[in-house]
Formats: C-alpha cells, sequence, structure tokens
C-alpha cells in the first residue's frame, strides 16, 4: 500500500511530522512558507480517515498511526529521521519512538498529549466526546486551547475544515484511544534530544503537563515555552515557532 503524503524541501535532515486531533497535512497553516527546505526535508502525514485519506479504512488508533508513520518512512527510503508531532500527533509520535527507537534522531512536540493516560474531568468528559457530532464542541475546545483569544473568524474557519476533512468515527475513536492509551513505560529513559514546544495561552497543555508527563521519561527533554501563543502557533505566530522548532532540529 502506497501512503499518501505530502513533502516539502529537499534537504538532509528527514523529518515526519504527524497532525493534530483536528487537522490534516493541510492544516498547518503559514508557517510552512518560512521553513528551510534547503535543510530539511518534510513527509507530513495524514492519518486514516482524514485528509486525502479519508477514505482508508482502519481501526482508528495511535498503534496505526505509528504503523503509517514507520511504513511511510521505509516507502521513502529514510532510515533515520525526525519526528514532530503537534497535540494528539506528540502522543503517537512517542509510540513510534517506542517501537523504532535507532531510527529516531529527535523529537519535538508541539501542545502534546502525554505518553500516559490523558483523564478529562466529567466537563471536560462531556465537551471533548460531543464534538464528534457537535460542531459548536469544537469551536469550543479550540476557542479554550487558545486561550480564547483568537477571533471568530478564525475559530469558524477550523471548525469548518475540521468537519470536511474527517470522517466522525475517525474522529470519535482516536479521541477514545489518545485519551485512555498508556505507554509511558515504553518510551521511559530514552536518550534521544527531545523538545516540547508549548504555547504560554494554552489552557489546556501547560508546563505542568511538561513536568508530570514529559520530564519524568525522558533524560533529556527540554521545555520551550512559546509566547503570545496557545495551542496552534503554525497558525497563531508562524515566524517564531518556524525559528522556534527548526532552531532544535539542527545539529
Amino acid at each position: 500500500m502506497t501512503i499518501s503524503h505530502r513533502r516539502l524541501g529537499a534537504g538532509e535532515h528527514k523529518v515526519i511530522v504527524l497532525h493534530d486531533w483536528f487537522g490534516t497535512t493541510a492544516g498547518w497553516g503559514p508557517f510552512l512558507d518560512y521553513l528551510d527546505k534547503s535543510a530539511f526535508g518534510y513527509a507530513f502525514l495524514d492519518y486514516r480517515g482524514y485528509g486525502d485519506r479519508v477514505e482508508v479504512p482502519g481501526e482508528f488508533t495511535l498503534a496505526e498511526i505509528a504503523a503509517d508513520t514507520l511504513a511511510l518512512a521505509d516507502e521513502l527510503g529514510w532510515e533515520r529521521f525526525s519526528l514532530v508531532g503537534h497535540s494528539m500527533g506528540g502522543k503517537a509520535a512517542q509510540l513510534v519512538l517506542a517501537q523504532a527507537p535507532d531510527r529516531v534522531r529527535k523529537l519535538a512536540a508541539v501542545a502534546p498529549v502525554p505518553a500516559a493516560a490523558y483523564p478529562l474531568d466529567e466537563q471536560g468528559h462531556a465537551l471533548f466526546h460531543a464534538a464528534p457530532q457537535n460542531f459548536t464542541a469544537r469551536r469550543m475546545i479550540l476557542d479554550l486551547v487558545t486561550g480564547q483569544q483568537a477571533n471568530a473568524v478564525w475559530l469558524d474557519r477550523m471548525v469548518a475544515r475540521s468537519s470536511a476533512t474527517s470522517r466522525v468515527d475517525a474522529f470519535a475513536a482516536y479521541l477514545t484511544d489518545w485519551t485512555t492509551q498508556d505507554f509511558a513505560a515504553k518510551v521511559t529513559g530514552q536518550s534521544l534530544p527531545v523538545r516540547v514546544f508549548l504555547g504560554e495561552l494554552d489552557l489546556a497543555l501547560t508546563p505542568e503537563t511538561f513536568h508530570a508527563g514529559w520530564q519524568p521519561l525522558y533524560p533529556n527533554a527540554e521545555l520551550q515555552v512559546l509566547p503570545a501563543t496557545g495551542h496552534y502557533p503554525m497558525y497563531e505566530t508562524p515566524v517564531a515557532f518556524a525559528t522556534a522548532l527548526e532552531a532544535f532540529l539542527r545539529d
């Protein structure tokens, strides 16, 4: 099976990029315009049930994402690569690392979900589990994670894109998986360079999440708080985010 993906750049340092619960390969915003295409070669993967792979059947789990990521790397002939994972994609990237630690150069995790289970309180559970069918709930989540700073035009556009580019059953299944799966023991002690990027306005993924869910697992984990942004720095502060990300990825 050939895995549909998007490519950007032809640099020697190869990077596979995993999107968030709401996103697709087309959902990385204007920051793509500011990436160094001579130093890096990026491959962006759509998950099963999303984007260009919306009709691809599957169980819609993080394990499938990890398997497809490694299969894509094999198709591209990339023996070693770095990983960039956003939100849910940050958790999926850790499962790739658990399965193929010798192949991953660096891990950049952007507003990422930890490897352990991510329990939601009663109110959060109701909101998130309503989101597959309820687009108002999707909008409320986006407003929350951007610190209630984003305007209505952007929120409405993100909801519309999300609803148009993902299947409801896939959206719901991935939610169950990324909130309940716990594979922290599989990545504990990995010594590769890891940097977690958090937006200072994000009300869901915070420095406390890093200290509790990331720092104990990765001896070389670093935290970088991005100013003036929430959960979506690729939209909110694209130039600053591209600069920070590639500063970490460079050898």
